[in-house]
């Protein structure tokens, strides 16, 4: 398998450069900070504040994620239900953020992102993506973009998000995670 790993800081264009890739080499586009995103999420719908480790922590078991690709676009599903608008919300952003940084939430989400490399051509993006999560892709690409590039990346809110088409491709890892591509 082939894995592809593209890091960065926030607003280099690593999104738009790993869809693009994706799309122009039929690979697999994983949105890594759509899981945080998601977990998140979970923890703001459960009424826990997703800075404390603990209450978060004791969320994690039930928590299922899937992504689909329908119509050329992701979707991610929180057990069952898609959230792919939901979690694009500041409110949800600023959760991701402090999910991120609880070591059980990046080891949760980290044998989910391992699996799916194992069994698809894949390309990542996100952050510590090619030194923790994929250390030994296959590519690894590491983005950068002047301050006012990525400052005006992210006053225009980043391009439309879209996902290369990959219709009827499957994935499960750890009984956790499933995607459909």
């Amino acid at each position: 398998m082939i894995s592809v790993a593209i890091d960065g800081p926030a607003g280099a264009g690593k999104s738009t450069l790993a869809r693009r890739l994706a799309a122009d080499f039929g690979y697999i586009y994983v949105d890594t900070g759509a899981m945080f995103r998601t977990i998140g999420l979970y923890a703001l719908r459960a009424g826990k504040d997703p800075k404390d480790n603990e209450a978060v922590d004791a969320l994690l078991p039930n928590i299922t994620l899937e992504f689909a690709f329908i119509e050329g676009e992701q979707h991610i599903y929180l057990n069952g239900e898609d959230v792919s608008t939901a979690i694009r919300t500041e409110e949800v952003g600023m959760a991701a953020s402090a999910v991120g940084a609880n070591p059980a939430v990046r080891a949760f989400l980290l044998e989910m992102q391992r699996d799916m490399a194992k069994t698809q051509n894949i390309l990542m993006d996100g952050r510590d993506i090619g030194t923790v999560v994929l250390p030994n892709a296959t590519v690894k690409i590491f983005l950068t973009a002047s301050p006012e590039a990525r400052q005006a990346a992210r006053l225009s809110g980043h391009p439309p998000r879209r996902s290369p088409p990959q219709a009827g491709r499957r994935c499960r890892a750890a009984g956790h995670f499933g995607a459909e591509f």
